[in-house]
């Protein structure tokens, strides 16, 4: 403690950042920043911007740069990535920001960020363009989790020849997200034909009965070959459990 308390004397670490290192989350006037996330489970803590201000979106960010060297942001929108990128050149002007439109993710990291690495690659598979949002957010997580991601678009079961034609890379990953509307087959199908972990991702494309995702999650419940399944649009938990399996698989591949 006197070595924190003895760098914020010296001007070498914030109120903030102390306040982290001491509690293990930092406080600001949008909210608790649980700094101590990634180091506890492996995934990292998410700014999520659905429901708040730009400003709020962008106070958390700064204090996420501030306090672990980055940020990611869940959820967003233009408007708060410009507040976020707007504070953040004041506040931490060598920041590297990348903000995904399609996925509404906003990715930050401070000039001494040092990325995870792992030995790893998760597939992240969609069944058609408008999955692509949910897949996207799968993505983003796994990536900051130090996954290796390849990304397989638009290959449902409508046409299902277009999956067959990319088998081979489906089957080369360590672990799967498999994102679907609709009635959600695809992640059923494709559970049949590989050996690795598969997490699928029910996305609310569709209309009339079980539309808004409802039938594809039950579908996924329901599989016949063993899949997990997280809720509706819920991209980030599906990409943090495919990073999670891709953290176990690379520790595996280090030991051996």
């Amino acid at each position: 403690m006197r070595e924190i308390l003895d760098a914020v004397a010296d001007g070498e670490l914030s109120p903030t950042a102390a306040e982290a290192e001491l509690r293990g989350y930092a406080r600001t006037e949008a909210g608790r920043f649980d700094a101590a996330r990634k180091a506890r489970t492996g995934i990292p803590e998410a700014v999520f911007a659905e429901g708040k201000t730009p400003a709020e979106v962008a106070a958390m960010t700064v204090t996420a740069v501030e306090t672990t060297d980055s940020a990611l942001v869940t959820r967003t929108d233009i408007d708060s990535a410009d507040a976020c990128r707007s504070l953040l050149a004041d506040e931490f002007p060598e920041a590297d920001v990348d903000y995904h439109e399609r996925a509404r993710t906003l990715v930050v990291h401070g000039s001494d960020y040092d990325p995870p690495d792992l030995d790893a690659t998760v597939g992240v598979v969609t069944a058609g363009t408008v999955d692509a949002e949910a897949a996207g957010e799968a993505a983003t997580v796994a990536e900051e989790m130090g996954a290796t991601v390849e990304r397989i678009e638009d290959v449902g079961v409508a046409g299902i020849a277009r999956m067959f034609d990319n088998i081979d890379a489906i089957r080369g990953v360590d672990a799967l997200v498999v994102a679907a509307g609709r009635e959600g087959a695809l992640p059923t199908v494709i559970a049949g034909l590989v050996d690795v972990p598969l997490v699928g991702l029910p996305v609310s494309s569709g209309y009339g009965h079980g539309g808004d995702g409802e039938a594809a999650l039950a579908g996924m419940l329901q599989s016949c070959t063993p899949i997990m399944a997280v809720n509706i649009d819920a991209g980030f938990a599906a990409g943090a459990q495919a990073g999670l399996i891709a953290r176990s698989v690379s520790a595996a591949r280090t030991e051996g």
